[in-house]
C-alpha cells in the first residue's frame, strides 16, 4: 500500500518524489551549501580580528570586531599598494575579457555560418584546445614573450587572455542557436557587406551569448595566478592575487602579514560578488540557451 502511494504519478506527469527522497536531497544540498560557504564566513570572521584573537580564538566565530582597523591598515600598508592591485586587477580582467569576448564571438560566427574546407577539424582542434589546463601554458608563453621582449608588461598578461578556445566553442554554440541564416541572407539580397552584417546583426542576436563569455572570462582572468606570476615583476604592475601571494612571502621572512592577506582576501571577492549580481540576468539566460544547445 505504501509502496504504490510512494510511486504515485504526479499532476504533472511522471513519478512523484517520495519524502525518504525529498528529505535526502534536501540534505544534501544543505551539506553542499555550507561546504560553499564555509571559505567566505571564515574570511568575514578572520577579517574581524587583529592578529592574536586571529590565533586564541574559534576560528568560525566573531571575538572582538577590529574590521575598521584592518581595512585601514591594508589601505595605508605601502602607500596604498593594494589599491594599485585592484585597479590593475579591474583593467585585466575588463580588457581581456572584452577582447576575448569579440574574438570569440567573431570566431565562433565564422565557424557556425560559413562553410570552408578543414571546418570540422578546425573546430575538433579549437575543442581539444580547451581541454588543456592554463597552469601548462604558462611557462612556454613565458619563453615566447620573452623572445620578442614583451614580458613585465600590461601585453605580456592581455594577449594571452584575448585567445580562448573554449570562448570560441561557446560562440560558435550561441550562433548556431541565436542567428538564423534566412537574416543573413537577407542582409545580404540587401546589400550589406560581410562585417557590417556581423557587426550590426549578428553581435546584437549573440548579446547574451556574448554576456555569458565576458563573465566566465572575467571571473577567469581575475582568479588567473600562474600568467602573472611567469609574466610580471614589478610589484606595481601586479594584480590582486598575485599581489596577496607576495604578502604570503613577506610573512615568511619579515613580519606577520596574516590579517593584511585574511582581509585583503575578502576584499577581492567583493567586484566578483558585484559583477556577478549585476549581469545575473543575462548570465542565466545565456546559460539556458547554451545548455539547450
Amino acid at each position: 500500500m505504501s509502496g504504490s502511494a510512494a510511486q504515485a504519478p504526479a499532476p504533472g506527469g511522471g513519478v512523484r518524489p517520495t519524502r525518504r527522497a525529498i528529505a535526502l536531497t534536501s540534505g544534501l544540498l544543505i551539506v553542499f551549501l555550507l561546504y560553499s560557504l564555509a571559505p567566505t564566513w571564515f574570511l568575514l570572521v578572520a577579517s574581524t580580528k587583529n592578529q592574536s584573537d586571529l590565533y586564541s580564538t574559534f576560528g568560525l566565530w566573531f571575538s572582538s570586531n577590529h574590521l575598521a582597523d584592518n581595512m585601514q591598515a591594508i589601505w595605508e600598508y605601502h602607500d596604498g599598494v593594494f589599491g594599485r592591485w585592484l585597479v590593475n586587477s579591474v583593467f585585466y580582467s575588463t580588457a581581456g575579457a572584452a577582447g576575448s569576448t569579440l574574438i570569440s564571438l567573431a570566431a565562433g560566427y565564422g565557424l557556425a555560418k560559413y562553410g570552408f574546407r578543414g571546418r570540422g577539424a578546425l573546430f575538433g582542434v579549437i575543442v581539444g584546445a580547451s581541454l588543456l589546463p592554463s597552469t601548462l601554458l604558462a611557462f612556454p608563453l613565458y619563453l615566447v614573450f620573452a623572445e620578442i621582449g614583451l614580458t613585465d608588461t600590461v601585453w605580456a598578461v592581455l594577449i594571452p587572455y584575448f585567445i580562448n578556445p573554449f570562448g570560441v566553442y561557446l560562440g560558435k554554440v550561441y550562433a548556431d542557436t541565436s542567428v538564423p541564416g534566412e537574416l543573413l541572407e537577407a542582409a545580404r539580397i540587401d546589400g550589406a557587406g560581410e562585417l557590417r552584417i556581423f557587426l550590426s546583426v549578428a553581435l546584437r542576436l549573440m548579446r547574451t551569448g556574448g554576456v555569458t563569455i565576458f563573465m566566465l572570462d572575467f571571473i577567469s582572468i581575475w582568479n588567473n595566478f600562474f600568467l602573472p606570476l611567469f609574466m610580471l615583476n614589478g610589484e606595481r604592475t601586479f594584480p590582486v592575487t598575485l599581489g596577496l601571494f607576495s604578502w604570503v612571502q613577506q610573512a615568511q621572512t619579515s613580519r606577520d602579514m596574516n590579517t593584511l592577506v585574511l582581509t585583503g582576501s575578502l576584499l577581492s571577492i567583493v567586484p566578483l560578488a558585484v559583477f556577478m549580481f549585476a549581469l545575473q540576468k543575462y548570465w542565466r539566460s545565456g546559460i539556458l540557451m547554451g545548455s539547450l544547445k
